[in-house]
């Protein structure tokens, strides 16, 4: 079973029930030593291309279309995308992003893409119900 996935400014403390704490932004956060961050893994790869992130400039205004674009951009990385995965299946993970903005960031998509994985993992995984197997059993549904 996953655990959660949360969002956290770089800036913020870390806490006990951050999980694996990882980095997802492509540069290094301002003003934040390495030894502050507690950081278990940085995933620049998953961060939104320079090209990207510089059109968005975290402009609201431009968040719906950063987003699909985002999301283009993170189906080219099945493989970096898949070890962020693969931590989530383990236990609790924590997102960390340097933007002001926490509402409108990459780690907002980039949660979500986790999020929707993770949930057709699991549906997947469930057995069918009991009325996929009625032809096994006759006069399930009533019939003889």
């Amino acid at each position: 079973m996953a655990g959660a996935v949360r969002l956290k400014r770089v800036y913020d403390p870390a806490a006990p029930e951050d999980g694996t704490r990882v980095l997802v932004d492509r540069v290094w956060p301002r003003g934040m030593k390495r030894e502050a961050l507690r950081l278990d893994h940085w995933l620049r790869e998953l961060a939104p291309s320079t090209a990207l992130r510089r059109w968005f400039a975290h402009e609201p205004e431009r968040w719906p279309a950063f987003r699909e674009r985002y999301r283009q951009e993170l189906a080219g990385a099945p493989e970096v995308l898949g070890q962020l995965l693969a931590c989530c299946r383990r236990g609790d993970v924590t997102l960390l992003y340097a933007a002001r903005d926490r509402d409108h960031n990459q780690a907002v998509v980039l949660r979500e893409v986790l999020l929707e994985a993770l949930t057709a993992e699991q549906a997947d995984a469930e057995p069918a119900s009991s009325p996929c197997y009625g032809r096994d059993f006759p006069g399930y549904f009533g019939e003889e």
